[in-house]
């Protein structure tokens, strides 16, 4: 069986500290085992090493959030890249291309889907590894995975069984589903043995594949890739759970939670208080997260939760966190805080003036041994200061070294890289017409390919 993790997400719901490119699943607030701060994603990744299930695992997410699942989980994880935000039955879609056609995966193989970021013990593993035996006993062409409820949720929807319980085999066959009903409804659907929808389904890649076939899809990765754009931004729900109809439900009765909103995260984190500031005794409740250098203090201030990034800062009582999403609806601007699979960046002014002209000013932190792309840029000119460490530039064909203090010279078409000979910080002062991602024109990622280039022409 293989395992394939979606990865996605706008980062509104837990925003100042997500954004487009480091959603939840990113986010540094959670605690391992060895005490150390721990992302979902990390927590997840961790979970399915202790069972032995990652060689067999993959990611599928974005462009944007690539580097950051690098950094967070290595170079070497297996990624899927979906070329654009759509939904989830192009991302399911795309990655069955994917384990068909470059993957080498036979149509006969259960894939099972499941979110990047549930909070679970480890127990939940072993029932998402029971779905392959479920789909040969059952015959079904969809294994779920459901929760069995703790109490009567609004918040989830639910996968309403054709029995009252399970067999010998512990699936049930699944008569229908019911999204996010009121209190009174959850109530009635649990006395039917409803179980919460955990986001967690197995099928053979053949029964997708024959799927895609039917709608005149291509069967190969690149080919999908080109045609992306075209596809319907649909769930998998609604495109194809919905309209199956030999479907069973794998019950899961163990510890799982979905840490989508802060009043939810903040139960699981161990300390009440991240980063600079104080929280007075008398702040029952309250919980600070704080990712700026600056400190802030509350006092006497109780069920609150305030959370302040390069991104911006947020003041909300627990109970009403969940509508962020609904309040920043229309709201857009750049991320102003990423990890990347080299480091990390934070952006510390921006500013577009009248005329057009733009400036952005950067603090970047490169890891030891590590190196920005050969690249370089049609519409900005760059300012590097180095605050600290050590590192080798190239610009245009020509290396040099430099340290703190130093600074270096970047006029708009020039070539460059730097690699970190130490950990390495500096000051990177962007100006120019159009201050985008767009405009970075990579010409080669490995460092031994950009020496390289010094010899030729």
């Amino acid at each position: 069986m293989k395992l394939v993790l979606l990865s996605g997400g706008s980062g509104k719901r837990l925003w100042p500290l997500s954004n487009d490119s480091r959603s939840k699943q990113f986010l540094k607030v959670l605690q391992s085992p060895q005490g150390e701060a721990e992302s979902m994603v990390q927590r997840v990744w961790r979970q399915l090493k202790e069972r032995g299930m990652e060689d067999s695992s993959y990611l599928a997410t974005g462009r944007s959030q690539v580097e950051m699942i690098q950094s967070q989980l290595g170079a070497d994880v297996p990624i899927i890249v979906e070329p654009e935000r759509r939904d989830t039955f192009p991302a399911i879609a795309l990655t069955a291309t994917y384990l068909y056609s470059v993957a080498g995966v036979s149509p006969a193989e259960t894939i099972a889907i499941l979110p990047v970021d549930p909070y679970v013990e480890a127990s939940f593993f072993d029932t998402v590894a029971e779905l392959e035996h479920t789909m040969l006993e059952s015959g079904a062409n969809l294994a779920l995975m459901g929760v069995v409820p703790e109490h009567p949720s609004e918040k989830y929807g639910y996968i309403i069984p054709t029995t009252d319980q399970a067999g010998e085999n512990g699936f049930m066959r699944v008569s229908h589903f019911q999204e996010k009903p009121d209190r009174i409804q959850a109530e009635e659907l649990i006395a039917r043995n409803a179980l919460w929808n955990c986001g967690v389904f197995a099928f053979r890649l053949g029964y997708l594949l024959d799927i895609l076939q039917r709608k005149g899809l291509p069967l190969g990765y690149e080919e999908l890739q080109k045609q992306y754009k075209l596809l319907s931004s649909i769930s998998f729900d609604y495109e194809v759970v919905e309209k199956e109809e030999n479907i069973v439900v794998q019950p899961y009765d163990g510890f799982w939670k979905d840490l989508g909103t802060w009043n939810t995260l903040t139960e699981e984190m161990t300390s009440n208080h991240v980063g600079k500031g104080f929280v007075t005794a008398d702040s029952e409740g309250t919980c600070l997260i704080n990712e700026l250098d600056i400190p802030i203090t509350v006092i006497g201030a109780k069920d609150l939760i305030i959370a302040a990034s390069p991104d911006g800062i947020l003041v909300t009582h627990k109970a009403e966190s969940p509508r962020i999403k609904e309040v920043l609806k229309s709201f857009e601007q750049r991320p102003m805080y990423e990890e990347r699979r080299w480091g990390h960046y934070k952006v510390i002014d921006y500013v577009k003036y009248d005329e057009g002209n733009e400036v952005l000013t950067k603090r970047i932190f490169i890891a030891e041994g590590k190196n920005i792309s050969y690249q370089l840029h049609r519409k900005r000119s760059e300012i590097w200061t180095i605050v600290s460490g050590e590192a080798s530039i190239v610009l245009n064909e020509k290396m040099h070294n430099v340290k703190a203090g130093d600074v270096v010279r970047i006029p708009e078409g020039t070539k460059h890289a730097i690699l970190a000979l130490t950990d390495v910080e500096f000051i990177e002062v962007q100006t120019g017409s159009e201050l985008v991602e767009e405009d970075n024109i990579r010409i080669t990622l490995d460092w031994n390919d950009i020496e390289l280039q010094q010899f030729i022409s």
